[in-house]
């Protein structure tokens, strides 16, 4: 145990000290037997007896920690609460530590949830969701409709697991009080929804290897616009008819990875020019080239913002609105800084994406919204922006037109516009 302070002493040789004694000895019995000859009925039976004992551990551990917490047992080291020294005591977090506690206090109250905590037929976290959902309920509610939706929500403990029982629990007023359900619902939603927005965060840390880690928490609300974004980015059917076996759709990709990509893709496609303004300009990551560099597609371009990428992703980059390009010529003098005209004007976009619809690379159906306008003859090498030497390019075809492993093949489609295949150079 962590600490050691909060260790309990068995010289007292109260009940429930040797009760518990006596179920850490069984428990360590079984762990001894070995598990070779368990066979298939009785290792299903011990895995959902083993929850239930658990179950009723967890049920035990929340009433002496409601008692623990009567006797303020945290004196014992100075700790400032009792949660505080149980988690300092046992090395579980603080707020786990004040999960239990709330879960223990509220067992008097709710006699059905404690009772069903006793039988282990409740979890911790169900137990939680329980009690948090009947101690929202509105003040003016009568004891006997309380009742009633706390054996409703012990009893479908039994189908749900806690995220679907608090999801049941935040309405439960529409099965036993419908007729104050739909009030008290309109509360609480308006409520979550101030604190979701109040506390929305997002946190961009540079790993240092090419990477960021992003970490955020989002309303639910926008964390699902987002995942159906992500969702249309990831839509795998373009990838199957992909002519390049290395980029077709594999299934049992995690969908984390998937939804990495789509996010990348949903970034790039963002328009600086619907962006606000920063200091003057719109909100641009400008990428600073030698023309040399440019021209070979060799070395390294530098960001704005302080960071390094290859010269090839430079060249890829400069087709989008997303990213200015600064030409530098020798003594880094600014040859070329990119303006406006060098991206396609909404008229020309909409031009170019009613006559190509979508990604042009042979068996893509990614939609136009979806796809960046890629110059055919690169700007670096003295192309012009216009409709006839453009086409709508979906963000992981773009990638492949300026990636040295891919020759990229063109063909006149029968409609009129160009069509592309992409092969693997040997």
């Amino acid at each position: 145990m962590a600490g050691g302070t909060g260790t309990f002493s068995p010289g007292s040789g109260h009940p429930v000290l040797a009760a518990v004694g006596r179920a850490d000895e069984h428990v360590g019995d079984a762990l001894e037997l070995g598990l070779l000859t368990l066979g298939e009925v009785d290792a299903r039976s011990a895995l959902v007896a083993t929850r239930r004992l658990i179950n009723r551990a967890s049920g035990l551990m929340a009433k002496l920690a409601a008692r623990a917490d009567e006797l303020q047992v945290g004196r014992v080291d100075g700790s400032p609460s009792t949660a505080v020294w149980f988690a300092n005591a046992t090395g579980v977090t603080r707020g786990e530590a004040y999960r239990v506690l709330r879960v223990g206090g509220a067992l008097e109250r709710y006699i059905r949830v404690a009772a069903a905590a006793a039988a282990g037929a409740v979890s911790l976290d169900q137990a939680d969701v329980i009690v948090r959902a009947l101690n929202a309920l509105p003040d003016d509610i009568d004891v006997e409709t309380v009742g009633r939706a706390e054996a409703l929500l012990v009893q479908h403990a039994a189908r749900f697991d806690a995220l679907a029982l608090r999801k049941f629990g935040k309405r439960i007023l529409d099965v036993v009080a419908p007729e104050v359900g739909e009030a008290h619902e309109t509360r609480l939603l308006a409520a979550e929804e101030r604190s979701a927005m109040a506390t929305a965060s997002l946190t961009l840390r540079d790993l240092g290897d090419g990477r960021t880690s992003i970490r955020g928490v989002l309303p639910t609300l926008h964390a699902e616009m987002l995942g159906k974004a992500f969702d249309a980015y990831a839509a795998p059917g373009h990838k199957k008819a992909n002519p390049d076996e290395a980029d077709r759709f594999v299934t049992g990709v995690p969908s984390p990875l998937r939804r990495g990509e789509a996010f990348v893709e949903l970034i790039e496609s963002l328009d600086a020019r619907d962006l606000p303004e920063v200091g003057g300009t719109n909100a641009t990551v400008v990428i600073n080239l030698d023309l040399d560099a440019l021209l070979r597609d060799l070395g390294v371009a530098t960001l704005d913002t302080g960071g390094r990428i290859s010269a090839a992703e430079a060249r890829r980059l400069a087709c989008s609105a997303s990213l200015v390009p600064a030409v530098l010529g020798g003594g880094s003098e600014v040859l070329d800084l990119g303006r406006a005209q060098r991206r396609h004007s909404k008229p020309q976009r909409l031009a170019i994406a009613l006559r190509d619809k979508t990604c042009v690379t042979d068996g893509c159906d990614r939609p136009a919204h979806q796809c960046q306008v890629h110059h055919w003859t690169l700007w670096s090498a003295g192309g012009t922006t216009n409709t006839t030497d453009a086409a709508l390019l979906c963000g992981h075809h773009h990638r492949k037109v300026h990636d040295p492993r891919y020759e990229t093949r063109r063909t006149r489609h029968p409609l009129g516009h160009t069509s592309v295949r992409f092969v693997r150079r040997p």
